[in-house]
């Protein structure tokens, strides 16, 4: 089977419905600091909360402040709609596709660690780098997680799609394979989100239950240019067509 590792996005969808929030892992794992997170934003310390959201206006603030554990709930990879959630555009795929999301990705989080992707959050607002009171999510998440994930991703192929920085909380102990994007030659940044999306939704979209499967996906828009393997980790070089 194959697993997608992908990283959160800092803009969030608002919205959801009240329900019964079941998350990866140990059920008491988050405990400390969903808890530290929840006090800060019901304090009413705008100085704190402006900090930790990495919001200067006031104002900007107030669609996140809410008590998390009795907020409406969305499946995490619907709640976020960065770059490459943008062009993932879970809303266009098919019930089918949907249902490979929910069960092949696993989403790190600012605040909630590593999600499955039907694990349902809150909105809510953490800026990447920030710790929550005097906890470094990264380095709680990697504590709490890592031995856990290295069971759960045991027997299957990892294609990693994270940004550089959620390597912090989890350290791949297993041969994985990740992508590169090129143009010109060159390594793309804002491209590279957009096309981790565009990878999910047609990985999604084919069902694709393994590595092998899936170097023979074909990706419009993408020509393979190289396959390099050091150590454990294979890289997928791609070149962005005009």
């Amino acid at each position: 089977m194959l697993k997608i590792l992908f990283s959160p996005a800092e803009g969030k969808k608002s919205g959801g419905k009240k329900q019964e929030q079941q998350l990866f892992g140990a059920t008491n794992a988050r405990d400390t600091i969903l808890q530290t997170y929840n006090d800060i934003i019901l304090s009413k310390d705008e100085t704190k909360i402006k900090q930790l959201f990495g919001i200067k206006k006031w104002a900007d603030c107030q669609s996140y402040i809410c008590d998390i554990f009795n907020a409406p709930l969305l499946p995490c990879i619907e709640r976020y709609n960065g770059v490459a959630y943008e062009y993932l555009n879970i809303d266009s795929l098919q019930s089918k596709e949907k249902e490979y999301l929910y069960k092949h990705t696993i989403i790190f989080s600012n605040l909630y660690g590593p999600l499955l992707g039907s694990d349902k959050i809150p909105n809510y607002k953490v800026k990447q780098g920030n710790t929550i009171g005097t906890i470094s999510p990264d380095k709680f998440y990697k504590e709490r997680f890592s031995y856990q994930l290295d069971l759960y991703l045991a027997q299957s192929d990892i294609l990693d799609l994270r940004a550089g920085y959620y390597d912090k909380f989890y350290k791949i102990n297993k041969p994985y394979t990740t992508l590169k994007f090129l143009k010109n030659g060159k390594t793309v940044s804002h491209w590279a989100k957009a096309y981790r999306g565009i990878v999910l939704r047609e990985i999604a979209k084919h069902n694709i239950a393994s590595l092998e499967e899936f170097l023979k996906l074909s990706i419009k828009g993408l020509h393979l240019q190289e396959i390099k393997t050091t150590k454990n980790k294979t890289e997928i070089i791609y070149n962005i067509e005009e």
